[in-house]
C-alpha cells in the first residue's frame, strides 16, 4: 500500500481510464496535465483510432488538447489486458436503465469482468459511474476477490462518483470537489493518493455506500426541484403569469431558496435516470420513495404537456398539429454541447410524428441524429435561415443554445413555442408567442 501511495505522490503511477466518454476524457486529460502516464481504454475502436490521431469527438473538447495528451505519452487502446500496466483504474462507463426503467449494470459488470483476468497485485479500482448504494460490495468486490486478490490488502477498491458538467465555462475535473468512499480504511487511504494529485478538493467518506448514495441524493436534488417549477409552470400559465418571472423575483431573497428551471423535460446522464437508481434499491427494503417517484411522474409527463401547447398555439391559428410543418430548435440536452443523452427532444419528435407533424430539426452542435436504443428519425439538421424559419407553421425551442438569435427567430418565425423562455415578451410577439 504504502510504495502504491508513493507511486501517485510522486507522479509515477500509470493512471487506466476505462469508458472515454464524456466523464472519461476530461478526466483523462486532467491527469495527463498534472504529470500522470495515462492509458485510455474504450471498447470503441473508432473512439481509439479517433484519439491516436490526435482527433476529439466531444465537441467541448478541443482536438488541440488531445494532440497534447498524445505528444505527452497519452494512448488509446481497446486491448484491456493492458489494464494490467496501470497502477489505477477508473471506471467511466455508462449505467442507463432497461426498458422497464430498472438499473442496467451490465456496462459496469462486463467491464470488470473484462478487466478481471488482468488484474494484478498493487492497484486500485475505482468506480465512478452513478449506482445505487451497495454496488460496489455487491458487485465488483467479488468479481475481484475471485482473482485471488484481497481487498485491502493487496488490491484497493473505492468508488468516487463523477461530478462533470459537460460545456461547463466555471467547473471542471480540477477544481469540482471529489466524493471517496473505499472498501475499507487501506482502500480509502490510496483513493485519496490517486485522486489528490489531480482534484483540488477530496471528500472522504466513511464508505463506498455513503458516496454511491451522495451521489444520487446530488441528483434527486435536482429532479425534484426542477419538477416542482414544471408544476408550477403550467399553474402559472394557466393563471396568466410568467413562471420565470417569478423565479427571477423569488431568487432575490439571500437566503433559504436556489433558483430551479423548467423546461420541456430532463436530459442527460445523471437527472432522467439516477433517482431510478434509488426507487429500485429501496424496494429491496420495503420502503416505497414516493416523493422520488413523483418528481419523476412530473418530468415525464412534460413532454406531453410541451406538445398540447403546440396544438393550442396551431388551432389558435387555424391550423391542425396533423400536416402541420414543425422546426424543432436543439436536439442536445442542455445548452451548448452535443451531448443529447436522454434529451427530451427526442421524446417531443416522437409525439409530434405520432400526431402526424412534419417535422425537422435545427442544432448547431448535432448535424445528424444519431440512432439510438429508442430513437432512429434518420434527420439532419436543417440551416436556420429566414426561409426555413418562414416555411415552418410552428417553431419549437427545446435547448437554449447560444447560438440562436431571438430577436431573428422573432421576426421570421410565423409561430413559436418557447420552453427555455429565450424570446421575451414585447408587442412584436403578442400573438405569435407561446410559452411551455
Amino acid at each position: 500500500m504504502n510504495h502504491l501511495i508513493k507511486k501517485f505522490k510522486e507522479r509515477q503511477a500509470v493512471i487506466g481510464i476505462v469508458g472515454l466518454g464524456y466523464v472519461g476524457l476530461p478526466l483523462m486529460l486532467r491527469f495527463q496535465k498534472v504529470g500522470f502516464k495515462v492509458l485510455g481504454i474504450d471498447i470503441d475502436r473508432a473512439k481509439v483510432d479517433r484519439l491516436n490521431a490526435g482527433e476529439s469527438y466531444i465537441a467541448h473538447i478541443p482536438a488541440a488538447e488531445i494532440g497534447a495528451a498524445r505528444q505527452n505519452g497519452f494512448e488509446a487502446t481497446s486491448d484491456f489486458s493492458r489494464a494490467a500496466e496501470a497502477d489505477a483504474l477508473i471506471i467511466c462507463v455508462p449505467t442507463p436503465l432497461n426498458k422497464n426503467r430498472e438499473p442496467d449494470l451490465s456496462y459496469v459488470t462486463g467491464t470488470v469482468d473484462a478487466l478481471a483476468p488482468h488484474l494484478r497485485p498493487d492497484q486500485v479500482l475505482s468506480l465512478e459511474s452513478t449506482t445505487y448504494p451497495g454496488t460496489t460490495e455487491e458487485e465488483l468486490l467479488p468479481r475481484i476477490e475471485a482473482t485471488g486478490r484481497k481487498v485491502g490488502h493487496d488490491f484497493f477498491l473505492v468508488y468516487s462518483p463523477e461530478r462533470e458538467d459537460p460545456g461547463s465555462k466555471h467547473f471542471n475535473p480540477r477544481n469540482i470537489p471529489k466524493v471517496i468512499g473505499g472498501h475499507t480504511q487501506s482502500c480509502l487511504k490510496v483513493g485519496v493518493a490517486l485522486y489528490q494529485g489531480a482534484i483540488e478538493q477530496l471528500v472522504p467518506v466513511s464508505s463506498t455506500r455513503t458516496a454511491e448514495m451522495t451521489k444520487l441524493l446530488e441528483n434527486i436534488f435536482r429532479s425534484v426541484n426542477i419538477a416542482l417549477v414544471n408544476e408550477l409552470k403550467i399553474l402559472c400559465l394557466r393563471m396568466g403569469m410568467d413562471i420565470h418571472e417569478v423565479i427571477r423575483a423569488a431568487a432575490t431573497k439571500p437566503f433559504g431558496f436556489m433558483p430551479f428551471y423548467p423546461g420541456p423535460g430532463l436530459g442527460g446522464h445523471c437527472i432522467p435516470i439516477d433517482p431510478f437508481y434509488l426507487t429500485s434499491k429501496a424496494r429491496e427494503y420495503d420502503i416505497s420513495t414516493r416523493f422520488i417517484e413523483l418528481a419523476g411522474e412530473i418530468n415525464t409527463a412534460m413532454p406531453y404537456f410541451v406538445i398540447q401547447r403546440v396544438m393550442e398555439a396551431l388551432n389558435d391559428h387555424g391550423k391542425a398539429l396533423k400536416g402541420a410543418k414543425v422546426l424543432l430548435l436543439g436536439a442536445a440536452y442542455k445548452k451548448n454541447v452535443d451531448d443529447d443523452r436522454e434529451s427530451p427532444s427526442y421524446k417531443l419528435m416522437e409525439l409530434l410524428a405520432q400526431k402526424g407533424a412534419e417535422i425537422s430539426y435545427n442544432d448547431p452542435h448535432i448535424p445528424v441524429l444519431r440512432r439510438g436504443r429508442k430513437y432512429d428519425f434518420g434527420l439532419t439538421s436543417t440551416q436556420l435561415t429566414e426561409a426555413s424559419l418562414a416555411q415552418a407553421d410552428c417553431i419549437l425551442i427545446a435547448t437554449d443554445h447560444d447560438a440562436y438569435d431571438p430577436a431573428f427567430i422573432l421576426q421570421h418565425a410565423q409561430l413559436i413555442v418557447d420552453t427555455r423562455n429565450i424570446i421575451p415578451v414585447s408587442p412584436v410577439s403578442v400573438g405569435k408567442l407561446y410559452k411551455a
